[in-house]
């Protein structure tokens, strides 16, 4: 604690990531996985999504180069697509501290969910790694007035030309919402017996207490990885977030934790509508649902919807694993152990998890 302490402290910064806590052994446990299960017999490719600082990708290089047969290090190519100028150059100066580096390394300053910005479809393998992104990633909120109701937007309109804003409830339109609903199955009209009687049940109860219902939808990850998989039909995915935030005090499912620091001191928002100019903005993310977009761009719960005449195949395996459950399969966590046997590297970030989705290479 007093290591963290100074570090914040010397820093001035409001979080650091588990890769910068933790370094080099937190990326070198995914150094490892990729390492385990890539196909050596292609060059390897790697692309980070915002980087960071570049620490990441400069102790993955640091792994490979001095773990993985000499050939792997000397034909991989790792791209970072950063999307602030600033860190970009932060990136390459990090990476540069190791000269060798530098060949094998490479930033785009871009936006990853623009679709134009990754060129043509690249059918080769690779590895995309997205750490701590999806909780900064864009959200919409839906709401509805009772158990009932159908779906609602949610609109904000500034009051009377001032910078307030207020709440304002439009039917479905926006396409990314719309199709977010449909994966969830919010508005799901096939539902079972039972779930209809509940369903009128429900039904009865809203008229006598209504309860209105909102939801935060990631559709800045449903963007982001239908632009992947239509760049990159065959990429690997290692993403790692948080599950769950605690003291989040705004209504909601999936709903943020909105704060502010102010003289060192971090102030959390009771109503994300207060939090103006500099406020800092974590989502949990749904591992479950995450789960069910990446099979759904993929292209896979299409087929479901619609069989032909033989079963449709997976074409995605994936495992959703805690953070210390990863750390222990690929990691060395003796190298974070205290003497008293605690291991912040397995014992903090409880309330974080990691997301592997590898091809399944089936073909129908």
């Amino acid at each position: 604690m007093q290591y963290l302490d100074k570090l914040y402290k010397k820093h001035d910064i409001a979080w650091f990531t588990p890769v910068e806590l933790f370094k080099p052994w937190y990326a070198y446990a995914i150094a490892a996985s990729i390492l385990r299960t890539a196909n050596l017999s292609v060059p390897l490719k790697i692309y980070e999504i915002g980087g960071g600082s570049g620490t990441c990708a400069k102790c993955i290089l640091d792994y490979m180069m001095l773990n993985a047969p000499p050939k792997v290090y000397n034909t991989m190519k790792y791209i970072s697509v950063e999307i602030s100028s600033s860190l970009a150059e932060k990136q390459l100066e990090t990476v540069g501290e190791v000269r060798s580096h530098l060949s094998k390394f490479a930033v785009e300053c871009r936006d990853a969910t623009d679709r134009a910005g990754w060129g043509r479809k690249d059918p080769r393998p690779c590895w995309v790694l997205m750490l701590e992104v999806l909780d900064n990633l864009p959200h919409d909120l839906v709401y509805s007035p009772d158990q009932v109701s159908p779906w609602m937007e949610v609109w904000i309109e500034k009051i009377n030309g001032s910078s307030q804003g207020s709440e304002v409830y439009k039917p479905l339109q926006d396409p990314l919402i719309s199709r977010c609903v449909e994966i969830t199955g919010m508005n799901e009209e096939n539902v079972s017996v039972r779930d209809k009687l509940a369903f009128a049940a429900k039904g009865v109860l809203s008229k006598v207490l209504p309860k209105p219902r909102r939801a935060w939808l990631p559709t800045g990850c449903l963007k982001l990885l239908d632009t992947l998989h239509q760049a990159l039909p065959s990429m690997s995915l290692i993403a790692s977030d948080f599950s769950y935030l605690p003291d989040v005090s705004i209504p909601g499912d999936r709903a943020p934790l909105v704060s502010s620091k102010k003289d060192g001191k971090t102030l959390d928002h009771r109503n994300y509508l207060e939090a103006q100019g500099d406020a800092d903005v974590f989502f949990p993310t749904d591992f479950w649902l995450l789960e069910k977009i990446d099979h759904d761009c993929s292209g896979f719960s299409k087929e479901q919807k619609n069989p032909g005449a033989f079963k449709p195949v997976k074409k995605r395996r994936t495992i959703i694993l805690d953070s210390a459950a990863f750390m222990e399969e690929f990691g060395l966590p003796l190298k974070t152990r205290t003497k008293d046997g605690y291991n912040p590297l397995l014992d903090d970030f409880r309330n974080t998890k990691f997301y592997l989705s590898v091809p399944t290479h089936n073909k129908k």
